[in-house]
């Protein structure tokens, strides 16, 4: 994938379903559908082709905090602020069962704030605001084990490509490797300077992420916790990184609603989008899938051709709803105008896509104006 391609990430498709903050989405293996966990209580499937909601998945008490699938397709599970761990069957879309520890009827005392399948498929692991990692059977929904020493809530966790390897980022401002066989804590890692939010680990099984509050992204020798390369491309804390299939391009997304995509090995930035975490690229690393603020989620493709970046309605073109308050429709074109401005911003499309953004926002003002002396 040439960089001078990379510029050109076009969103082309909105999935509108959700009410609230979308805050976790899974790509199911066929790379057909997507799973979305929300703060409206939902866990809501996509097919990432049409962009429809298949099903709603209802049922929980409280907000979504984390989605997964397993590595078959054909469990899906939830965590949430109610501290329960549910799992569905896919193909059926019956309710499968709520993972108790021991006689709680509860999986953890606090949220459960992420949640992965280890890539053989063999178990669960949950990462919770009580301080802990659990460690669940994913056939059975039993309890294997409790990894503890995080002295705060627990915000992140990744499995390596094989297996073998727990890494944990926590609001106490540390990262730990554990080796997943025995439980034991390998390394504490104390280099960030805030909690860390977000942590993925590349393909080759060689290489961690972290991102933090304190704004940073840091690059970790896996196996030996050595760190590597630090990049500062945000300005703001970052909320969640996902890396390419292809292991040489990483996308970073910040609260302040950039998108970054920067070279995994040179740490050189290659685009900038607008939008926020959760943040998941396709199987196939033809798409990224970004959350918004208002509950929508964005497909994002890579245009190969010279299309116009931004056409429809103003709104679609600011990535706003029609009736968005006028202060957060002024927002949201500050945004944009930052994003595609001459100096900041070189690429071809830029110059174009800033005339669309500043046109929306014209379109946007006169309607205002047109409402007004009617009224």
């Amino acid at each position: 994938m040439a960089s001078q391609t990379m510029a050109n990430w076009q969103c082309v498709k909105t999935l509108k379903g959700h009410t609230a903050k979308v805050n976790s989405v899974a790509i199911h293996p066929n790379n057909k559908t997507l799973v979305s966990g929300s703060n409206d209580r939902q866990v809501n499937l996509w097919n990432l082709q049409t962009g429809k909601c298949l099903y709603i998945f209802s049922g929980q008490g409280e907000a979504v905090l984390s989605v997964a699938i397993s590595p078959d397709g054909k469990q899906v599970i939830s965590g949430t602020i109610e501290r329960k761990i549910s799992s569905w069957e896919l193909e059926t879309k019956k309710y499968h069962r709520t993972f108790s520890y021991l006689t709680s009827p509860y999986s953890h005392n606090g949220f459960i704030n992420a949640l992965v399948y280890s890539p053989n498929g063999n178990i669960i692991a949950s990462a919770s605001g009580d301080k802990t990692i659990r460690i669940w059977q994913s056939s059975t929904g039993t309890i294997k084990r409790t990894l503890n020493g995080h002295t705060d809530a627990v915000l992140a966790i990744a499995i390596n490509p094989d297996s073998t390897i727990l890494v944990s980022g926590s609001a106490d401002q540390t990262i730990r490797i554990w080796n997943l066989q025995t439980g034991e804590n390998r390394y504490i890692i104390n280099q960030h300077l805030a909690a860390v939010n977000t942590l993925a680990i590349t393909p080759d099984n060689q290489t961690f992420i972290s991102g933090s509050t304190d704004s940073t992204i840091k690059l970790w020798h896996l196996h030996t916790g050595e760190l590597y390369r630090t990049v500062k491309i945000h300005s703001t804390a970052i909320s969640a990184i996902a890396i390419h299939p292809d292991g040489k391009i990483v996308a970073s997304s910040s609260q302040e609603g950039m998108i970054k995509l920067w070279n995994l090995q040179t740490g050189a930035l290659l685009a900038t989008i607008s939008g926020f975490s959760p943040l998941v690229f396709s199987l196939d690393g033809t798409m990224l899938i970004s959350g918004d603020q208002g509950g929508t989620i964005k497909i994002w493709q890579l245009d190969s051709g010279d299309n116009l970046p931004l056409t429809g309605e103003w709104w679609e073109i600011l990535g706003v709803e029609p009736k968005t308050h006028p202060k957060d429709v002024k927002l949201a074109y500050l945004r944009l105008a930052k994003l595609y401005h001459p100096d900041i911003n070189s690429s071809v499309i830029a110059k174009t896509a800033m005339q669309a953004v500043n046109q929306a926002y014209q379109k946007f003002q006169q309607q205002l104006k047109t409402h007004k002396t009617h009224n």
